[in-house]
């Protein structure tokens, strides 16, 4: 059994983050900050890259694994008889549909922020084979080659030009989440398709999110989808794809409008 990590701040109700990526919260400050007036955030942190890890070696990721690990971190922080709130974004979007599926015995409400769980599409092949080709671009030309194709496939746009071939060294991809990211997460997790029979019994307790910014784009399409199929709410929420980073104050606000009316109608967040 692997050890947990994360951070806990604020208090109140618990609210579990699970980040996107390789699970390294940076960047999410300001967000869990926010969220931090009215929750007590529990931000989970899979690998440990922000707690001492990065640089070590790591294996490929599985979101069986990631899963369990959030149900232990819960069970860790819950006070006797209570239950969470959750919230996770892109990969963690695809771990949050799995926690619920699997372990939803202390889960309040579940927010999935544009998991990439292109898989329950009609065209999901074609999409989980370009996610293997990111991988694949990698290797051959480097991390900037392959963040420029997998943007240009998730936005429906041309790739942009990128430097010539620049490998990084196993020392520069072991402190680099990014990378860790493309090897050992991205295509293992968009090869995972969520239990959409199991989700929609307890669609009462799933919201599907997806950003302002990202409408017309595959992981809106892919949100909205799910949310059809399994019958639970779809909210667009702030920005993008990174909207949690790119207007923290706003997406707080939105993620607290969306879980506290599950108990109190017409309650927001405060300061």
């Amino acid at each position: 059994m692997t050890d947990l990590y994360y951070d806990l701040a604020g208090s109140g109700p618990v609210l579990l983050i699970v980040p996107g990526g390789a699970g390294h919260p940076m960047g999410l400050a300001p967000l869990t900050a926010r969220l931090a007036e009215q929750f007590t955030v529990v931000t989970y942190d899979p690998l440990g890259l922000a707690h001492g890890r990065l640089g070590e070696p790591v294996a490929d990721q599985r979101v069986e694994e990631w899963s369990d690990g959030a149900s232990r971190v819960l069970d860790a922080v819950l006070p006797d008889g209570e239950s969470a709130y959750v919230f996770g974004t892109s990969a963690g979007g695809i771990v949050v549909l799995d926690l619920l599926a699997r372990h939803p015995e202390r889960l309040r409400h579940v927010i999935a922020h544009e998991p990439p769980s292109v898989g329950v599409l009609s065209d999901g092949a074609r999409h989980q084979a370009m996610f293997r080709e990111v991988y694949d671009r990698y290797r051959a030309q480097g991390l900037a080659a392959a963040a420029a194709l997998m943007t240009a496939e998730l936005t429906s746009s041309e790739p942009t030009e990128v430097p010539s071939v620049q490998h990084l060294t196993r020392e520069e991809e072991l402190a680099n989440p990014m990378a860790l990211s493309v090897i050992h997460v991205l295509r293992q997790f968009t090869s995972y398709t969520p239990d959409l029979g199991t989700l929609a019994s307890l669609s009462a307790r799933l919201t599907l999110a997806a950003g302002t910014g990202s409408r017309g784009q595959l992981l809106h399409r892919t949100a909205s989808f799910v949310a059809e199929r399994t019958g639970s709410p779809f909210v667009e929420f702030p920005g993008g794809h990174i909207g949690a980073m790119e207007e923290p104050v706003a997406f707080a606000e939105r993620i607290a409008e969306t879980l506290v009316p599950v108990d109190t109608p017409g309650a927001t967040l405060t300061t």
